[in-house]
């Protein structure tokens, strides 16, 4: 049996209850920031129009689904702030831990 997609999964979901997503979202100048700061920066697409690219299909297929996706952009200041407060790295886990936050903070929990 086939295993269902993303986007099955995310309509299957949707009908028991209305989701919001937090994209992490970057300018060119606070990706390339980000980037370069991360431990894990082969996690990071080759350029920012590839990044953009890839973010915006995400964006687009979340939709699709019925699912409300917003973008958080990243401040880097702030989110290495948050990653000193709460002793993180600056890695792909804690970068959708803090845009998970903050969606949160921003939309009273229904993230």
């Amino acid at each position: 049996m086939k295993k269902p997609t993303l986007q099955q999964r995310l309509r299957a979901k949707n009908r028991s209850q209305a989701m919001l997503v937090g994209l992490t979202w970057y300018t060119a100048e606070t990706w390339a920031e980000v980037k370069a700061t991360a431990t894990d920066p082969d996690r990071f697409e080759n350029s920012f129009a590839e990044w953009e690219a890839m973010a915006t299909r995400t964006r687009r297929e979340f939709q699709r689904s019925g699912v409300t996706a917003l973008e958080c952009q990243i401040v880097p200041q702030d989110f290495f702030a948050w990653c000193t407060l709460h002793g993180k790295e600056n890695n792909a886990e804690a970068r959708a831990e803090f845009v998970s936050e903050k969606m949160r903070n921003a939309h009273g929990g229904k993230t």
